[in-house]
C-alpha cells in the first residue's frame, strides 16, 4: 500500500489513463523503465480518443496500443529505437522512427514541439521518508521529458532498484503516482558463439589496462568480457549497463580508479539485464546514472582517458559507411548512442571507436562487408567518422585511409567467399577503378 505520508498523490491506473485527451502527446519511460501498467491500461481508453501520439524508445513488451490494428487513428507510436514489436508492425503504418543521436534525442524532439509535452509517464521507486524517488533503470530521456510535461505521472514499482546519480525526483515535482507491482523485464546473457569469441578476442587485444569502456549487449560484448579478465583498473562510462559489466566489477577488473572523469564510479544512462545487474546497482553508491544528453555527449565521453567504444553493425561498405539501424529501407533498430560513443572515443586521449560484426549473415549466404550499402540503408556512422572495423577475420583500421586502402583492409576481414566479389564490384562501379599497373 502507498505510504500514508504521500497517499494523496496516488490514483488508480484507470483514473490516470482517463486524463488522456485526443490530440495529446505522451512521453514514455524507456526499456526497463517503461510504465507497464499505464501503457497496458491505455488500450481500454484508446477507442475514446483520436490521434494520441506516444514517444517511445526500445519498448520491451508488445502493448496492444501499438500492435492491434483497431488502434489505427487512435494511438500513434513515434519511436527513437525500434525493438522486435516495432519492426513487426512498422508496415502497418502505426509507428514511425525518429532519427536521432542519443545525446540529443530529448532535446531535438522537444525543440520540434517548441518545448511542449502534454503528459509524461515514467517509473520510479517508492518515495523514501523525505519524499524522494529514484527514476531507477533509465535516464536517457526520462528526466528531460518529465520536466517539460504539463501532466507528470509516475508508476511506482517497489521491484525497481534505487540508483544514484541524477535520478532523484521529489513527490512534489509530479502530479500523480500510480502503484504497480510488476516484475522487471529481464534479459539473460547470451553465450557467445565461436565466431563471436573470435571477434571478442580481437577487440580484447585493443583494450589496455586503465582503459574506460563502453559495451553493448549480446554475444560479442559477452565474449569480450571473457577475454579481458586479466586486465587491470578498467573503468566504465557507458550508455547501457549490462550483466557482463557486473562480472568485471566483481572480479576486480573494473575498479574505475584510473578514470579521468567520475573516478571511482561506474557511469551509465540506463540499465537492462537480469536480476544480477539490478541487484548490483540497487543502493550501490559506486554506480551512478545520468541523462543521455550528458553520458552520450561526445565531448563528455572524450574526457575519459583511453576511451574504448564497442558497437555492432549490420553492414559496412568499402568507403567506410556503417549501417546499424536498417536492412535496406526496412527500419530495424536505430542510431541510439552509436555515433555519439564512436566519435567521443576517438576524441579521447588514447581512445578508439570499434565497430564489430560477423562477416556474413543469413547462414553465410550474404556478406556484411559490401561494395555499397543496400539501397535505402540508413548511415549510422558516416565514412568520415569511422575508425576500426572488426570481424572474425581480423581488424581493419580505416581512420585516415583513402577509399582504395579502406577497400583492401575490409576485403582482408571479409569472408573469403566474398572477397573477390567485393573487389570486382568496386572496380565495376568505379568506386575504386582498376589500375593498369
Amino acid at each position: 500500500m502507498p505510504s500514508k505520508q504521500f497517499e494523496d498523490k496516488y490514483i488508480s491506473l484507470v483514473d490516470a489513463v482517463s486524463m488522456v485527451q485526443s490530440h495529446q502527446t505522451i512521453g514514455v519511460g524507456i526499456a526497463g523503465a517503461e510504465p507497464v501498467g499505464l501503457l497496458s491500461t491505455l488500450a481500454e481508453k484508446a477507442k475514446d480518443v483520436q490521434d494520441v501520439h506516444c514517444w517511445t524508445c526500445l519498448p520491451m513488451r508488445s502493448y496492444d496500443i501499438f500492435t492491434k490494428p483497431e488502434m489505427a487513428g487512435h494511438i500513434y507510436n513515434e519511436n527513437w529505437f525500434y525493438s522486435y514489436a516495432d519492426r513487426q508492425f512498422h508496415p502497418e503504418g502505426r509507428v514511425s522512427y525518429i532519427p536521432n543521436n542519443l545525446h540529443r534525442a530529448a532535446t531535438d524532439k522537444l525543440s520540434a514541439t517548441k518545448g511542449h509535452l502534454d503528459i509524461f509517464w515514467g517509473t520510479a521507486t517508492p518515495p523514501n521518508q523525505d519524499g524522494y524517488m529514484s527514476l531507477s533503470l533509465g535516464l536517457i530521456v526520462q528526466k528531460d521529458l518529465l520536466e517539460a510535461a504539463d501532466l507528470k505521472i509516475l508508476e511506482v514499482n517497489p521491484n525497481l532498484p534505487w540508483v544514484y546519480g541524477d535520478t532523484l525526483v521529489h513527490v512534489s515535482e509530479v502530479n500523480y503516482l500510480v502503484e504497480n507491482h510488476v516484475p522487471l523485464v529481464e534479459l539473460q546473457s547470451e553465450a557467445p558463439t565461436e565466431i563471436e569469441q573470435q571477434i571478442g578476442g580481437y577487440i580484447a587485444d585493443l583494450i589496455e589496462d586503465g582503459s574506460t569502456i563502453q559495451l553493448g549487449i549480446g554475444g560479442i560484448p559477452n565474449a569480450i568480457t571473457a577475454f579481458i579478465m586479466e586486465r587491470k583498473d578498467l573503468g566504465i562510462h557507458t550508455e547501457m549497463l549490462v550483466d557482463g559489466m557486473v562480472d568485471l566489477i566483481e572480479v576486480g577488473v573494473v575498479t574505475n580508479r584510473k578514470k579521468t572523469l567520475h573516478p571511482g564510479k561506474t557511469i551509465g544512462a540506463f540499465a537492462l539485464g537480469s536480476s544480477k545487474l539490478y541487484n548490483h546497482i540497487d543502493h550501490n553508491k559506486d554506480v551512478e546514472m545520468y541523462r543521455g544528453r550528458y553520458t552520450n555527449d561526445p565531448y563528455v565521453i572524450a574526457k575519459n582517458y583511453k576511451m574504448i567504444s564497442v558497437n555492432t553493425a549490420l553492414q559496412v561498405d568499402i568507403i567506410g559507411q556503417v549501417c546499424s539501424q536498417s536492412i535496406g529501407t526496412r527500419q530495424f533498430s536505430g542510431t541510439g548512442g552509436q555515433l555519439d560513443t564512436h566519435r567521443g572515443a576517438q576524441m579521447s586521449s588514447g581512445g578508439r571507436g570499434i565497430i564489430a560484426l560477423r562477416s556474413t549473415a543469413k547462414n553465410g549466404s550474404i556478406s556484411t562487408i559490401v561494395p555499397t550499402l543496400a539501397p535505402g540503408a540508413g548511415v549510422t556512422v558516416p565514412s568520415q567518422d569511422v575508425d576500426t572495423i572488426i570481424t572474425e577475420y581480423g581488424v581493419a583500421e580505416l581512420r585516415g585511409r583513402c577509399v582504395k586502402d579502406r577497400m583492401e583492409a575490409l576485403v582482408r576481414i571479409a569472408h573469403p567467399n566474398f572477397r573477390d566479389w567485393i573487389r570486382d564490384e568496386a572496380h565495376r562501379l568505379g568506386i575504386v577503378p582498376k589500375t593498369t599497373f
